[in-house]
């Protein structure tokens, strides 16, 4: 396996709409997802999009560490993919979360997310999955889709006054 180089904001790849995984069981997109795995859990990071590491496809990688799981309804989990992944809001409930991205070092903010969410797509083995995510699943199912888009979290967020270096929020806060 391979550490992949992760781009930051403002290199183009992660500004642009992802293309489809053609052939989710092609030798290219399993040692892809092999190489991204290991790229996030070397970074520390609870998800990583294919175009954060420079390859502009549909397909992102997830986990729920259990010092961020929310309880029952959102265990912890181990690393999972989701390829050409559809996410719709349950309901209208929002709530803010704070969130860094790999792809922007240092940072941290509060971004207005759905509470719930329904999502489908392929996993790994290109079967395909579904299901309701809340908690901190919900959460990192949002950020990691929005890569696929164009869309980094600052661009979710509504008040740059709640956004800041990680160790000034370790010191102080950030203001909700």
């Amino acid at each position: 396996m391979t550490l992949l180089k992760i781009a930051r904001m403002g290199h183009p790849v992660l500004l642009r709409r992802a293309d489809e995984v053609a052939d989710p069981q092609s030798a290219g997109i399993v040692q892809l997802i092999d190489d991204m795995i290991e790229t996030m859990e070397d970074a520390r990071g609870a998800g990583l999009a294919a175009p954060q590491v420079h390859v502009s496809l549909r397909l992102f990688i997830y986990r729920v560490p259990a010092e961020r799981s929310a309880g029952a309804d959102d265990p912890p989990r181990g690393a999972s993919v989701l390829i050409n992944p559809i996410l719709h809001p349950v309901d209208d409930e929002i709530v803010l979360c704070p969130e860094g991205c790999l792809s922007i070092p240092g940072l941290r903010g509060l971004v207005p997310r759905h509470a719930r969410i329904a999502y489908s797509g392929l996993n790994r083995d290109g079967e395909a999955v579904q299901g309701v995510a809340s908690g901190f699943l919900a959460n990192v199912l949002q950020h990691e889709y929005d890569h696929l888009d164009g869309i980094l979290y600052p661009m979710r967020m509504t008040d740059l006054g709640q956004m800041g270096f990680d160790d000034e929020i370790g010191r102080y806060g950030v203001r909700a």
